[in-house]
């Protein structure tokens, strides 16, 4: 993906080079940007705005950023897919083009339609315009999340990008731990947005845009919301079970071959993640009945019980695709671990960060672009624990006074229970780290909701052992506080709260997935696995 980068400083005194800074800070970003690089400065206000370019569409010099037009000027990362449908309106208005670029685009639509020209755009994308007439800056974000977009606000410095690396070359960022942050990764393994490890420093949530103005005051607001459409999926549910199965598969069938061939608008070569799994079979499956010829890549292990790469090897033959396997070895593995501060910025707890690594890169060496299969678990209901605490929910519904046993286990401190239970321990069953399952026992039983038990579920630290750390519990005391949930099942609104959590903030963060919206703006996908792909030793499948 390209990058961006920008600033307004707004006590901004001449004491450092607006033009060295913001180049500074764009180019420790040159990696995702190696085809191109720009900058805008505004001569009236302090504004500096920077983009490195991965050239995807029009690979001409046309499409260069920051892109200016009459009053706007925009720094873009991303792909908006049906950019030429939207060219041919903004023609029929009087809009002329001088590129074939989808940045020009979104920099005229925003001209023409203002806000609501995003509900036009199907795609990933985070963009930053700003208007020199007005002196606003316009921040933008795609529906699901797939592209970051960080921004830091302090005693009158303002700052976005694409990573947060870029802000410490900024000499006014102040770098201090938000421990806040630092709870919620220990507690989850990733950090949910808006937060991030470093105070004042926050991710855009995604359906989002940010309004800041001349002033100094910020503005934030979602332009979508995910829930409405699990709410519409409620309404419209009693019309669908009067259609036959085969009727809504060839719908759905329908809609993920548009949705799959509209990523595929790219002036590069285009491949694809396969693991072998429903997920990606399934993308690689509609693709190649449409013709496309694909270039597959697929991460193994030496190890049988690990390996899916021989599931992904017979899904590649059988399609007839360009198909490369990588081995893993643990030297190979062990050889990325030094890497993962400098490519996640914060801490990122996600251990197949490594072999996701392993496959972006092993695909970088033939094709410039990838699709992945994630999403899928979050829409069509795929992951084990959904059923699993579906089923515990129906469990504990059957004891008898679950309650009082939950305020009993409550009265009895977890480490006057480990003492007992190896005083008495000779006769009774053999437990591993007794104190923890003591704990998530005692909070099970006495959690009130699906989204409790779900939050319990997914947890790795408890509170109980942050609070031994010196660490205060976040103030959002589970997932639950990121999501409404009023009127939605529970099995449903597992799958809304790992929409709005899960998936933009640990799977997406390792790599761009492939999140469909359709022509309503709809979520869809035809995944049912996570797309599970292990991370060495390159092998061509002929």
């Amino acid at each position: 993906m390209c990058r961006i980068v920008g600033f307004i400083d707004f006590n901004f005194n001449n004491s450092y080079s607006l033009e060295e800074t913001i180049t500074s800070m764009r180019d420790t970003l040159i990696y995702g940007g190696p085809d191109d690089a720009g900058i805008f400065i505004d001569k009236d206000f302090p504004v500096a705005l920077g983009h490195r370019r991965l050239s995807i569409l029009d690979l001409s010099p046309l499409g260069h950023q920051p892109m200016e037009f009459e009053n706007l000027v925009i720094t873009y990362n991303g792909e908006v897919y049906n950019f030429k449908e939207i060219k041919r309106e903004l023609e029929k208005e009087g809009y002329k083009f001088i590129s074939n670029s989808d940045t020009e685009v979104i920099l005229k639509a925003f001209h023409r339609w203002g806000f609501s020209a995003v509900h036009k755009f199907r795609g990933m994308f985070a963009f930053v315009l700003w208007d020199k007439k007005d002196k606003k800056l316009f921040l933008c974000r795609d529906r699901i999340g797939v592209k970051p977009l960080y921004y830091y606000y302090k005693d009158g410095l303002f700052m976005f990008a694409s990573e947060l690396k870029a802000f410490h070359k900024h000499p006014k960022f102040k770098k201090k731990l938000n421990l806040t942050g630092l709870s919620l990764y220990l507690k989850y393994g990733y950090i949910p947005a808006p937060y991030s490890i470093f105070e004042n420093v926050y991710k855009l949530k995604p359906g989002h845009f940010l309004v800041l103005d001349q002033k100094g005051n910020i503005e934030e607001f979602p332009y979508w919301r995910v829930e409405e459409y699990f709410l519409k999926g409620k309404e419209e549910k009693e019309r669908w079970l009067k259609r036959s199965e085969e009727e809504l598969a060839e719908e759905l069938e329908e809609i993920l071959t548009e949705s799959f061939k509209l990523r595929l608008v790219s002036d590069v070569p285009v491949g694809m993640f396969l693991s072998g799994g429903i997920d990606s079979s399934t993308v690689c499956a509609l693709l190649s009945k449409e013709g496309i010829k694909l270039k597959t890549f697929t991460i193994g292990f030496y190890e049988k019980e690990y390996n899916e790469a021989e599931y992904a090897k017979k899904v590649a033959e059988y399609l007839g695709t360009g198909h490369t396997e990588l081995y893993c070895t643990p030297k190979g593995a062990f050889e990325i671990i030094p890497r993962l501060p400098e490519i996640y910025d914060e801490p990122f707890g996600d251990s197949s960060a490594i072999p996701t690594y392993l496959i972006s890169r092993l695909a970088k060496s033939q094709v410039k672009v990838s699709l992945s299969a994630d999403g899928g678990d979050e829409q069509f209901c795929g992951y084990t624990r959904y059923w699993l605490i579906t089923d515990r929910i129906a469990k504990l519904s059957k004891i008898p006074f679950s309650n009082l046993l939950a305020d009993t286990l409550d009265l009895i401190h977890p480490e006057l229970a480990l003492k007992l239970y190896n005083a008495f321990k000779p006769i009774l069953p053999k437990y591993t780290n007794f104190r923890d399952k003591y704990i998530k026992l005692r909070n099970v039983l006495k959690a009130k909701d699906v989204m409790e038990q779900y939050d319990l579920a997914v947890c790795y630290f408890l509170e109980e052992d942050l609070k031994l750390l010196g660490i205060e519990p976040s103030e959002k005391k589970d997932l639950k506080d990121w999501v409404s949930v009023d009127g939605i099942e529970p099995l449903v609104s597992m799958m809304l709260l790992d929409l709005k959590t899960y998936l933009p903030d640990d799977i997406l963060v390792k790599v761009v997935g492939l999140v469909l919206i359709d022509k309503k703006g709809q979520i869809l996908d035809c995944n049912k696995g996570f797309l599970k792909i292990v991370g060495l030793t390159e092998k061509p499948i002929k």
